[in-house]
């Protein structure tokens, strides 16, 4: 089965969240049953931002993935890895660099954003400029097809597209490539006779039909005439670039779960707002009590809306149509408290993260087993990546070892 490749990370944090499994790690778990998925520690990203606290990159980066383990990433249908432990991240990065403007990093949307966010730290750094081109370079090593995102991370993506369009149409055109391609065109017309490669490219580049694309990108991943190196000038002259080096990832916008913090901001550590993954039945008790409710509810007999309420947004999570329906007429028409609505909830989060904090706490104590899945998978991921750097350093002429 030819199975589309995924590559998705995340800083190492430490302990993960309701938040982090719901924004991500739920759809993760999903992506890796049917796609050939790479997900990332991305060490070398928490440097960018947060070089000055180091020391603590390691135990976190074991409790994070740790939580990605019992929330059910799994290293047999996935290869879970460490950024720096795989250096073809690093050596794309540098290689990039070469051939990306400098004004494509400067208007990165969050380049500017986070330097106004994080005052606290200093961001006028090479290393934080350039963290966007280590995106790509992290989605680019292994030509990942999807990469999925929330919509405003959309951008990232699309600065990665770009850069190896740019790639592909500086390196990927050689002195012969019309040949190559009237080569390539015969040989098809040859396997599938009915086939016409140029046309179904006209159709696609000049009106926009993307049922001509799939096609024609279908036949040259099925053909058996076709060398490797030829698909790739095939599907890069498809897209009206030169050798399709470098894969144009897609980002993979999912539905996504939105569970806000406990006061009605976005969950976060640092808005101290959070539901650990671990947390104790006490402390998710205490803490879904004193969430913050409908302000205008300021008195029992006040009816309240529902929309307006953090709690409601677990309930829709967690709780059943009914639940739900009962929480609307009572909340809207102040037959109870909030506090009344809230034990649902708390028996449901509590049902849901203590089967996750028990195999956590399992998982906590033998470290050197999670050690050794990331060694293992970063040597799983150089293999790919190694691969994308060599056609990389091929096409700019640079000795491979």
């Amino acid at each position: 089965m030819n199975q589309k490749i995924v590559l998705s990370g995340m800083r190492p944090t430490g302990e993960l969240h309701l938040g982090h499994y719901y924004g991500a790690l739920k759809n993760w778990v999903d992506l890796q049953k049917d796609h050939k998925c790479f997900f990332m520690v991305a060490d070398l990203h928490a440097l960018t931002t947060h070089y000055q606290d180091s020391q603590i990159i390691d135990d976190n980066i074991l409790d994070m993935v740790i939580d990605w383990m019992v929330c059910g990433l799994s290293p047999e249908k996935s290869t879970i890895f460490i950024q720096s432990l795989v250096p073809e991240h690093a050596q794309l990065y540098l290689a990039l660099a070469m051939i990306t403007p400098l004004s494509w990093l400067e208007r990165v949307p969050t380049y500017k954003e986070q330097q106004e966010n994080l005052v606290d730290r200093d961001l006028s750094t090479y290393g934080f400029l350039g963290y966007p081109l280590l995106q790509a370079a992290d989605i680019l090593i292994y030509n990942a097809e999807y990469v999925p995102v929330g919509e405003d991370q959309s951008s990232h993506v699309e600065l990665t597209r770009e850069i190896a369009r740019r790639f592909n149409s500086i390196f990927g055109i050689s002195v012969d490539f019309n040949n190559q391609i009237k080569s390539i065109q015969e040989k098809i017309h040859q396997e599938f006779q009915n086939v016409n490669l140029e046309e179904l490219k006209i159709r696609y580049q000049q009106q926009g039909s993307t049922q001509a694309f799939e096609k024609a990108n279908s036949i040259i991943e099925n053909s058996q005439k076709l060398s490797k190196d030829e698909k790739l000038i095939a599907k890069g002259d498809l897209r009206g670039s030169g050798k399709m080096i470098l894969t144009e990832p897609q980002v993979l916008l999912t539905e996504e779960a939105k569970l806000p913090g406990l006061d009605g901001q976005k969950m976060s550590k640092s808005y101290n707002n959070s539901l650990s993954l671990r947390e104790s039945d006490q402390q998710i008790s205490h803490k879904i009590k004193t969430m913050k409710t409908d302000p205008q509810r300021m008195r029992l007999t006040d009816a309240g809306d529902p929309k307006k309420c953090p709690v409601w947004s677990f309930h829709k999570i967690y709780s059943d149509q009914k639940t739900c329906d009962w929480v609307w007429q009572g909340c809207t028409n102040a037959e109870f408290g909030c506090l009344k609505c809230k034990e649902p909830v708390i028996e449901s989060v509590i049902s849901f993260i203590t089967p996750l904090r028990t195999q956590a706490h399992q998982l906590v104590k033998d470290k050197e087993q999670i050690r050794n899945i990331l060694i293992q998978g970063s040597q799983k991921a150089r293999e790919t990546a190694h691969q994308v750097l060599d056609s990389v350093h091929s096409a700019m002429g640079v000795l491979n070892n």
